[in-house]
């Protein structure tokens, strides 16, 4: 059996070997210096960003230094955390991380030694004491350092010196059941230009059946729905992709969606293309432009409403966390907000997390008040015919529970 231990000597082995070529200027002849001691912190080997996940406090991560081959005499290494380290991470890799604040994080011993004829150190706890007051939204991490090696012979490799732990805490959410009886459409006294976007939201699938029959269950469209974006599952097709229609442009996902998990979708339009972000990751992305040099959102549709495609064309699923951008996100900056976003990020214009748990009233979070009363919204019956449903407030169905749960 491998153990834990075993893992980190194996890992070294390999380390070894990269760090060999990576240091041949070390000798002037170009040659191998075969001899070269390396140093690095442990789990940096292919990232210096690891997952540190936090459910109850105090948690702890402990934090060890390695070398590539066994050491001769005692080597110390003393460590600090350095919130300096995320501003500079943030700049190399155009992410926007937060440092853990001080009161919230404890380095337990400042001091690790590597043992003669050892390789791994002792261990420094980081020790999480307490999450309160953290912004929801931002991701957090604890920047652990190498500040000074005492010890004869080696240096600490490039790019292993700082570990970053990444605060991955579990987020038990509300969402909204979905509802025929609760579709309709809510539409705003002013609208929001939009010449590039992102559009997200996220969905818990229960009703995919892989039918010809579309399943259509949001539009975000201008108040006449002159432009919209469009999203419904298994429109001339059966095999559970998602049609995206925005403003006259359409195409269908590569993903085929399942029932009973969560999906963030994210589209993107930049002014030249029109992408689909599935969890992240890329999914399709199409040439294609908007008329007009954009267009004004004004208009949210809860399921599909019209006549009797409310029922005909209604599929269950729970959904939450919809957030409208006057921005195309970059493919880092949604990957970031996989669980929740901070509300007050750059060009995200409204964003309903449907987490009130009670209630009609849906709040935007970014605080520009746009806020959505359930009671107040409207369907068409038969075509060009907008009938106030003030009863649809009575079909919203909030859920919390083990299946709405998500790392951030």
């Amino acid at each position: 059996m491998i153990t834990a231990m075993s893992k980190k000597y194996i890992w070294a082995a390999v380390w070894t070997l990269m760090c060999v070529i990576t240091l041949v200027s070390c000798r002037g002849d170009g040659g191998f210096d075969y001899d070269h001691v390396g140093y690095f912190i442990t789990d940096t080997e292919n990232d210096p960003l690891v997952l540190f996940t936090v459910e109850d406090t105090p948690s702890t991560y402990t934090v060890t230094v390695q070398s590539t081959q066994k050491v001769d005499d005692d080597v110390t290494f003393s460590l600090a955390i350095d919130p300096t380290q995320v501003d500079e991470y943030n700049a190399k890799h155009g992410t926007n991380y937060q440092a853990m604040p001080q009161h919230c994080v404890r380095l337990l011993g400042d001091r690790v030694t590597i043992g003669a004829q050892q390789a791994v150190s002792t261990g420094a706890e980081v020790q999480v004491v307490s999450t309160e007051g953290l912004t929801e939204g931002r991701i957090y991490v604890i920047p652990v350092t190498v500040t000074r090696v005492g010890g004869t012979g080696g240096e600490v490799l490039p790019g292993s010196r700082t570990i970053f732990l990444r605060l991955s805490r579990i987020i038990n959410f509300y969402a909204i059941q979905a509802n025929a009886g609760a579709s309709s459409n809510f539409i705003f006294d002013e609208a929001i230009h939009l010449s590039k976007l992102t559009y997200e939201m996220k969905i818990y699938p229960q009703g995919l059946n892989r039918t010809n029959y579309p399943q259509r269950f949001l539009a975000l469209e201008e108040a006449d729905e002159s432009k919209s974006l469009l999203l419904r599952f298994n429109e001339a097709n059966a095999e559970n992709r998602l049609q995206v229609l925005l403003a006259g442009n359409r195409f269908l996902s590569n993903t085929q969606f399942e029932n009973g998990q969560w999906y963030l979708l994210s589209i993107v339009y930049d002014g030249s293309t029109i992408s689909l972000y599935v969890n992240g990751e890329l999914d399709t992305s199409i040439a294609g432009t908007i008329d007009g040099g954009g267009l004004d959102f004004q208009r949210y549709e809860m399921g599909m409403s019209w006549g009797s495609y409310n029922t005909r064309q209604f599929f269950a699923h729970r959904f939450c966390e919809l957030r409208i951008w006057d921005r195309p996100l970059s493919a880092t900056e949604i990957k970031q907000g996989l669980g929740v976003v901070d509300p007050q990020s750059e060009g995200l214009c409204a964003y309903w997390k449907f987490d009130e748990g009670e209630g009609y009233i849906f709040h935007d979070a970014t605080g520009h008040g746009r806020d959505m009363d359930w009671s107040k919204t409207s369907r068409a019956i038969y075509e060009g015919d907008m009938i106030a449903t003030p009863n649809a407030a009575n079909y919203i169905h909030w859920v919390k529970d083990d299946i709405n749960k998500c790392t951030q």
